[in-house]
């Protein structure tokens, strides 16, 4: 079997490739123009089938918008949002094994290879009808994206000569356009098929979006860096025969379980549902507790974990209210408010499309916004940009509380209530999303320095967890009193992370 190269070999010859061919994309190698439309087309796949989820969920049940499109799972709205909750929080977790696969089994090009192939067979398993092969969708399409979101990224980084490359962060810029002009044209095409034609159409657009990112990708693999093939701590088979054990043993126990559930008549959803999203909110627990425990780190280290569970916990709560622009609020714009502007109609899936539209509008003004402020040297640091983001956040379901009250007796609000909620969480997005991705890199201890953003976007998981856990204790999400009351929860966590901001910034180091 031919050798595989090594990372510095991998990243020259990568290099090389793209000077001799002369072409470039936007000054940058080529096979980033492949990459960024690789992720605009699964980004196409995964919010177009998000702005649809919980409205097929409720479609034809007690909850569903009078005279809207049956066919849907007729389900009431407490359970569309914890299935929704739970699937997204699946998606998060499943980057952490994802990423493992691509480190250990298979290198980060096979894995997203595989991954979106499993993405296409979750979508088009959507678009066949019924409860049983949603479910089987469902969690293709949370396996696959766990494959593909933790490794894309990844391989935009090997097409640049180290981080020092000046050409690195500008790349990344440039492939993080591409994420939001997926997600922009996804609710306006998937959502506008799936609302007016029919839901399993919508799936299969979202099948197609998929299928022609892995074409791009496929076609364009040989502008990828060298590197990208490479497994970097291959798996030996001792190893390997171990994981594959433990892996069957807990596999045998799911089945004989549920087995005996389903053979004596119990099973509900929730057996199902309740032991992932506890599954998903214990995991993160369990990984900072084993890095705060591990003898190995320094004391410097150890004082840098300290502060970021500050940050963790942090945003759990913000994406436990920002997630829920998909289900509750999705909801709200599905049946409480109006769906036409100037006397134009539109689905209530467009909404979705506010907050890609919003990041792209704003991410050049925030980012002109801290350097300007830099020169000046008035930039707040990380810890005020992150209260900012927390008081934003429950500041916006404030809001939210007031076109709820104004629609409790069947009147339709206006769209604009939600256009200024959206606007608010986007705000508040770019506040905490860029700069906690930031932090988590620096503050990693270097032992764990692969693993911390995988422990990043545990806290997605944890915060959708919550939601989900809420609704599936009968908990009505939709109530103005408990949106009121995450909303003060956010705000008291905001206040709290600002009141502290001395002794998080002092556990930090030399982090800023």
């Amino acid at each position: 079997m031919a050798s595989l190269p090594t990372k510095g070999a991998a990243e020259h010859s990568g290099l090389e490739a793209s000077e001799q061919s002369g072409k470039t994309f936007f000054g940058h190698p080529r096979g980033l123009a492949v990459l960024f439309m690789t992720e605009l087309w699964e980004r196409f796949s995964f919010y177009g089938m998000r702005a649809l989820l919980v409205l097929y969920l409720i479609a034809g049940g007690p909850d569903a918008k009078p005279g809207s499109q049956g066919g849907g799972l007729e389900m009431p709205q407490g359970s569309a949002i914890a299935i929704y909750s739970v699937y997204l929080a699946m998606v998060y977790l499943l980057a952490l094994p994802g990423g493992w696969f691509a480190d250990r089994v298979w290198g980060p090009r096979r894995t997203v290879a595989v991954g979106a192939g499993v993405i296409i067979a979750g979508h088009l398993s959507l678009a066949v009808p019924g409860q049983a092969m949603f479910f089987v969708g469902l969690a293709l399409v949370a396996l696959g994206s766990g494959l593909l979101k933790a490794n894309i990224s990844t391989m935009v980084g090997h097409l640049y000569d180290g981080p020092k490359d000046p050409r690195r962060d500008g790349g990344f810029t440039i492939f993080y356009m591409g994420i939001n002009l997926g997600a922009f044209m996804a609710p306006l095409v998937i959502g506008t098929v799936g609302q007016t034609v029919g839901w399993h159409l919508g799936f299969t657009l979202a099948a197609v979006g998929m299928a022609l990112g892995l074409a791009v990708f496929l076609i364009g693999t040989r502008h990828l860096s060298p590197q990208s093939s490479v497994v970097p701590t291959p798996l030996p088979a001792q190893e390997r025969n171990a994981w594959l054990g433990k892996g069957l043993i807990w596999f045998a126990i799911a089945v004989v379980f549920y087995g005996v559930v389903v053979g004596t008549g119990n099973f509900t959803l929730n057996w199902a549902l309740v032991p992932i999203t506890l599954l998903g909110l214990i995991l993160p627990v369990t990984v900072l507790a084993r890095i705060k425990r591990d003898k190995e780190l320094s004391e410097t280290e150890q004082s840098k974990v300290s502060g970021y569970l500050w940050f963790f916990v942090a945003a759990a709560v913000f994406w436990m209210i920002y997630d829920q622009g998909g289900s509750t609020m999705a909801a709200f714009a599905e049946t409480k408010s109006a769906d036409t502007v100037f006397g134009l109609g539109f689905p209530s899936s467009w909404f979705q499309s506010l907050n890609p539209l919003f990041v792209m509008a704003l991410a050049p003004v925030f980012a002109w916004l801290w350097l300007w402020l830099s020169r000046k040297n008035r930039e707040p640091n990380t810890v005020v940009k992150f209260a900012m983001a927390m008081l934003l956040v429950g500041g916006s379901f404030f809001v939210f509380v007031v076109p709820m009250a104004m629609a409790s007796d069947g009147t339709k609000v206006s769209p604009m209530w939600l256009v200024s909620i959206y606007l608010i969480q986007t705000v508040g997005e770019l506040c905490l999303s860029p700069v906690g991705l930031s932090v988590t890199t620096k503050m990693a201890p270097q032992k764990y320095a692969g693993q911390m953003m995988g422990v990043w976007f545990l806290a997605v998981t944890a915060g959708d967890c919550v939601t989900g856990l809420l609704s599936l204790a009968g908990v009505d999400l939709s109530g103005t009193g408990v949106i009121a009351a995450e909303a003060a929860l956010a705000a008291l966590a905001g206040f709290a992370v600002f009141m502290y901001r001395k002794k998080v910034t002092a556990l930090m180091g030399d982090v800023h």
